[in-house]
């Protein structure tokens, strides 16, 4: 599914094939999405008044709370006779948001998940196991279809009875696996436990996305399983996974400009950021018939890579999601993401990838807790050696991090693993209140 005519076009031909369907996409929007005309209106912006891709500045944001007002049909560009499929939001920070499909939709989705495993290396030779949940998220259905379209064999295993998924893996002599990060740990320590290798399997990729996860964590999900790990991205709003993907090369995610517009912006002025500056993912889709989304702001951090990609593809490529803007934590005035306390507890030998950041209150005050668990081989009742080891994790967080916060070591096995998004954050502040 390697399409060099589009994603190694030049980049003036990219900007004229968007400029174009930009155009049409506005149109379409102002017509038949009453919220967009309303909001197009008040901005004094009609669709007809954009000439460069720079005038695309002119036209408002789109947030979440479009998408929860607009529950459940409100946002659909098309009759709801021309929708196939909907998918929704998970629903975990309010009401869910539904995003609906066209029979054309669903192709071109298709289509991009088949570039985003082919980015990843894999071909119709491969057998590709899909542990993404299926159902109303959009994680199950997107990767099975676009393995689907590649011609791979495709083994729907969705989430869940790990033990099994560890029996698929070696049954079926898999070779690449579709899971969140997170995940994939628990599937190598699993397999472990049932005496089984990963590592001496036919696995050879992991494709690996749905939450923030840091290059620490792609070190020991490889050395763990002996495979390739790579990184994609996508969101149910504005299609699901299909929106960009890391190529072989690991530097950075291709996102699919002939598809997207991708923007960086300052969360706080909204303005745009300088290529290489971190700041938050906003996103335009170009050729979504359902529910066409126009300047949503995802709420990722990421940053736009400068220069090119050794694979010669010219799409441009953002950074792997360091958080969301709404995951940020606040500590003693230090802004801190969960991922960047995942990078420096996995540079440190004793403790295993599995942790959690405990939110809590001491009187008035905000308390922050790391609780993360001791390697295998540390002996828990030795005193002395996790006192030094809780000190260490301790000063390499205030180090790297430039800010203090309690350490809690405890036992292998005791935090909660996740067989979809690992939950990173818990807010005990608001108990008993």
């Amino acid at each position: 599914m390697f399409q060099p005519e589009l994603e190694t076009m030049p980049r003036s031909a990219l900007a004229d094939l968007q400029l174009a369907r930009l155009r049409t996409q506005l149109a379409r929007v102002y017509v038949n999405v009453p919220i967009y005309r309303r909001k197009f209106d008040e901005a004094g912006f009609r669709p007809e008044q954009l000439e460069t891709l720079d005038d695309l500045r002119r036209v408002p944001f789109t947030v979440k709370d479009d998408l929860r007002e607009a529950y459940p049909f409100d946002m659909f560009a098309v009759p709801l006779r021309d929708i196939v499929r909907v998918h929704s939001s998970s629903g975990t920070t309010g009401q869910i948001s539904v995003v609906g499909y066209t029979r054309g939709d669903v192709e071109r989705w298709s289509d991009l998940m088949a570039r985003t495993l082919s980015c990843a290396g894999a071909t119709a030779d491969d057998v590709v196991q899909v542990t993404y949940g299926y159902g109303l998220f959009t994680g199950g259905l997107g990767a099975h279809y676009g393995s689907e379209r590649l011609g791979a064999m495709t083994i729907p295993v969705s989430g869940g009875n790990t033990a099994r998924q560890v029996q698929v893996l070696k049954d079926f002599g898999v070779t690449t696996l579709a899971c969140t990060p997170s995940y994939a740990l628990l599937i190598a320590e699993t397999a472990a436990s049932m005496g089984i290798d990963v590592r001496s399997l036919p696995l050879k990729i992991g494709v690996f996305g749905a939450e923030p996860w840091s290059e620490a964590m792609r070190t020991q999900i490889e050395e763990a399983m002996g495979i390739t790990a790579i990184d994609i991205y996508g969101l149910s709003e504005v299609m699901g996974p299909g929106v960009a993907s890391e190529c072989v090369h690991k530097s950075g995610l291709h996102v699919f400009e002939d598809h997207f517009i991708i923007e960086i912006i300052d969360p706080v002025t909204l303005e745009p950021v300088p290529d290489g500056e971190q700041g938050e993912v906003v996103f335009t889709t170009l050729t979504k018939e359902g529910i066409p989304v126009i300047r949503y702001r995802t709420r990722d951090i990421s940053r736009i890579v400068p220069g090119e990609c050794a694979c010669g593809r010219t799409f441009r490529r953002m950074q792997r999601v360091t958080g969301r803007t709404d995951d940020m934590l606040i500590i003693r005035g230090v802004n801190v993401y969960p991922s960047q306390i995942e990078q420096v507890l996995m540079s440190i030998d004793g403790v295993a990838p599995h942790y959690q950041v405990v939110l809590g209150k001491r009187g008035s005050m905000d308390t922050v807790e790391v609780q993360v668990e001791v390697g295998p081989d540390v002996a828990f009742d030795e005193i002395r050696g996790l006192e030094a080891l809780q000190r260490k994790v301790a000063g390499a967080i205030a180090s790297s991090l430039a800010v203090s916060v309690d350490v809690k070591l405890v036992e292998p096995r005791t935090i909660q693993r996740s067989e979809g998004k690992a939950k990173r954050v818990v807010d005990l502040r608001n108990e008993g209140a």
